[in-house]
């Protein structure tokens, strides 16, 4: 699943997302990647894998989600896309 959202302050928001972690694991969340805009490090994107797509659908659309990330200054209504890896490539 990939997030892409706005932020208001990313030394307000990471505590917040760091926090979390472990409801994010309880969840179904296997691991997640950061990244942010080269021109605008309020741009976040968020790589999360899961163990199901129910589990990550509901953990998205869940009421604690929503005041976690009220709380951590998101500003944006997140963008949310779902993907299976079909490979895996580094060099």
């Amino acid at each position: 699943m990939i997030i892409k959202h706005r932020i208001e302050d990313y030394p307000k928001w990471k505590p917040v997302f760091d926090e979390d972690a472990s409801r994010r694991v309880k969840a179904g969340c296997r691991g997640w990647q950061l990244f942010h805009g080269l021109d605008d490090p309020n741009e976040i994107t968020i790589l999360l894998e899961w163990d199901t797509k129910e589990h990550a659908t509901r953990f998205i659309e869940s009421e604690d989600l929503k005041k976690t990330m009220q709380e951590a200054g998101v500003s944006t209504k997140p963008e949310v896309h779902f993907f299976e890896k079909i490979e895996d490539f580094s060099v």
